[in-house]
């Protein structure tokens, strides 16, 4: 059995306790569940330190811990020296 769904866009504000207020009534009668995606602005995009804490923590890079992934060392390449010019 297929499920369609439909999508219905309104804009709302969080609040301070974090509740989702909606600027104007849906257009459907209730009771009933629904799914919400919330799309923010791009200003509110995650900074660097919060995107790095993000990764280093994130399970989907665990794999690099592992002794063969650690294919490097101190000796290997050169220093980087930058041209004053």
């Amino acid at each position: 059995m297929k499920i369609l769904e439909k999508a219905i866009e309104l804009t709302a504000t969080i609040d301070a306790q974090r509740k989702l207020v909606l600027d104007a009534p849906l257009p459907l009668a209730g009771p009933t569940r629904v799914r919400v995606i919330i799309l923010l602005p791009e200003d509110s995009e995650m900074d660097e330190k919060e995107w790095l804490h993000s990764a280093a923590v994130n399970q989907s890079f665990a794999f690099l811990n592992e002794p063969e992934e650690d294919i490097y060392n101190l000796g290997d390449g050169k220093p980087f020296q930058r041209n004053k010019t």
